[in-house]
């Protein structure tokens, strides 16, 4: 059984419910999965010996927000190519930070990704749960 880590970054703590969706969805498919605040995230210790990365923030005034961003430079010093990932968040009007993350873990980090970020307004809405679950499910699908 593998396992993914899922680090998001939060405001208002919808990205935490997309994270925990996502999750299920990992486990759904038979693998594990470990949910970090970005806060957490101090040393490269702490992102080391996972099978898979999910990073997931919300998008603050065309942002991502700044304990993502710490992340993101930690995870520079980790070696992360060819690993499975994705990138998700929350969004009010914009929506660009999973998009960002997406692209960082792309082409800094020469990660393999699912598809796309996924990007929702809230969980709750238009279909979001599945969505987010599905999500989970493709990332888990890439550790075969």
């Amino acid at each position: 059984m593998a396992e993914i880590l899922i680090v998001y970054a939060t405001r208002s703590r919808e990205t935490l419910k997309i994270a925990e969706l996502i999750a299920e969805g990992v486990r759904i498919s038979g693998h594990g999965a470990t949910l970090k605040n970005a806060n957490e995230i101090k040393s490269e210790e702490a992102l080391k010996g996972f099978d898979g990365y999910v990073f997931g923030s919300a998008t603050y005034h065309g942002e991502m927000i700044a304990s993502m961003k710490q992340v993101l430079f930690i995870a520079e010093r980790v070696e992360l190519k060819g690993l499975p990932g994705g990138s998700f968040g929350a969004f009010g009007w914009s929506g660009e930070a999973p998009q960002r993350i997406f692209d960082t873990m792309v082409n800094i980090y020469g990660m393999s990704m699912v598809g796309s970020p996924l990007t929702l307004k809230a969980s709750w809405l238009e279909g979001g749960v599945p969505m987010a679950q599905d999500y989970g499910k493709d990332i888990a699908k890439l550790l075969e």
